[in-house]
């Protein structure tokens, strides 16, 4: 986790997983993939696509997610918007989240970037920083399931 010079944070998580990028890709990017380690969701790998995901309502977060697909540089990179609504912070949480997958020699590099924790974000900050480890273990479990 840092602390970015305007006070937005980020979380970030650092993987080598041993799976190609095609793998961990499609593993990103299919709907029914993406529910087996993430959550419910209706993605679709469109440019602006709007989609969100949904889950059972927790820690001051009503349970859906609504995002927009900014980025896609197929087997690269995958960004999109995250902006859950929720009862503790004002506005709720407004941030992006950026996957970047760089090829290595065993596998692949997977990076995930939540940015945009604002100071009165730092609940889901602290539930989210404990809880992308996880996930991203999850993507590679799915991953290499579906290979």
């Amino acid at each position: 986790m840092t602390q970015a010079p305007t006070d937005l944070r980020s979380i970030v998580v650092e993987r080598e997983i041993p799976l190609a990028p095609e793998t961990i890709w499609n593993a990103l990017t299919k709907a029914d993939l993406i529910r087996e380690w993430l959550m419910d969701n209706d993605f679709e790998l469109k440019l602006g696509y709007e989609f969100n995901f949904r889950a059972e309502p927790m820690f001051g977060w009503k349970g859906v997610t609504d995002c927009e697909v900014l980025e896609i540089e197929p087997l690269e990179r995958l960004r999109y918007s995250w902006n859950a609504s929720g009862e503790q912070a004002e506005g709720g949480l407004k941030s992006v989240v950026t996957w970047t997958l760089t090829g290595v020699e065993n596998g692949t590099l997977v990076r995930m970037d939540h940015y945009g924790f604002r100071p009165q974000d730092e609940g889901g900050y602290q539930a989210m920083g404990s809880g992308w480890p996880q996930i991203v273990a999850r993507l590679e479990e799915v991953s290499a399931k579906a290979m």
